[in-house]
């Protein structure tokens, strides 16, 4: 009897009825587009019952701000004389330290050459005092390009420098000009110290003591208390004493200068 239906159905194009053995419920096969169809406006309306999701937009890049950054580089902490101008408290603020710096510091102290082992040392020892030093801020960095590319540790360390508005602290003369074309205020340890050297001037009396004879065979050689080299005229068999001169003339040079005198 359902057979007969089914077949009456399927010519007047309808859809075939099946009946559950022992319920008599009909049960229609219906098409699968429609079945899918179907699916898709049940799934629309529960998501559109669902609470909306409140939107986010990107967060921007939170930088870090800090107060009066300084940054050192491997020379000034392998000098160490910067270490003594910040234990007087001539140089303040928070004093930061990039990865690769630190990185740096530590294959020089691992060097085969043992002046530069020592040195590496060395720096690592202050660096590790004035991190325990009260009322010193001592920062370790990362400092990774956030676009991968590998850079010089000099770049690196500039680039920080200027992104956090720091200073720079260095005994190397090539980064200090590097650092100020762009836009870095960078302080060379050795610059400081030359100005910081004893004023004398042509017609100034000094008392010295003669260490060692000169290049010039009649020349006497002695040293101020800040280290400036001074050349005196026929003492070179003065080695030993203390004399009185007069300053005759100054000479600059890149590594700091020379007077030259004769003996009163």
């Amino acid at each position: 009897m359902a057979s007969e239906k089914n077949k009456t159905n399927k010519k007047a194009g309808k859809a075939p009825v099946a009946h559950h053995e022992g319920r008599g419920l009909p049960v229609v096969n219906l098409p699968a587009k429609l079945v899918s169809a179907l699916a898709d406006e049940v799934a629309r309306s529960v998501i559109s019952r669902l609470p909306a999701m409140p939107h986010r937009s990107p967060s921007p890049r939170k930088v870090v701000k800090v107060e009066n950054a300084v940054f050192l580089d491997t020379s000034a902490i392998i000098d160490g004389r910067v270490f003594d101008v910040i234990n007087m408290g001539v140089l303040t603020g928070t004093f930061m330290i990039p990865e690769s710096i630190l990185l740096e510091l530590k294959h020089i102290a691992d060097s085969q050459d043992m002046v530069k082992r020592e040195r590496g040392r060395k720096g690592l020892e202050l660096l590790d005092k004035l991190k325990k030093s009260k009322g010193i801020k001592v920062l370790h960095i990362p400092d990774k390009d956030s676009n991968g590319s590998p850079k010089e540790v000099d770049d690196k360390l500039i680039d920080i420098a200027k992104f956090t508005k720091g200073r720079l602290i260095t005994c190397d003369y090539n980064l200090e000009k590097k650092a100020s074309i762009s836009g870095v205020i960078a302080i060379n340890i050795n610059t400081l110290a030359n100005h910081l050297k004893i004023k004398a001037v042509p017609g100034e009396s000094l008392h010295i003591k003669v260490l060692h004879v000169g290049k010039d065979i009649t020349q006497g050689v002695g040293y101020l208390d800040d280290g400036t080299m001074l050349v005196v005229e026929n003492a070179s068999h003065d080695v030993g004493r203390d004399v009185d001169v007069i300053v005759s003339r100054v000479i600059q040079t890149t590594a700091g200068r020379i007077l030259f005198s004769k003996k009163i």
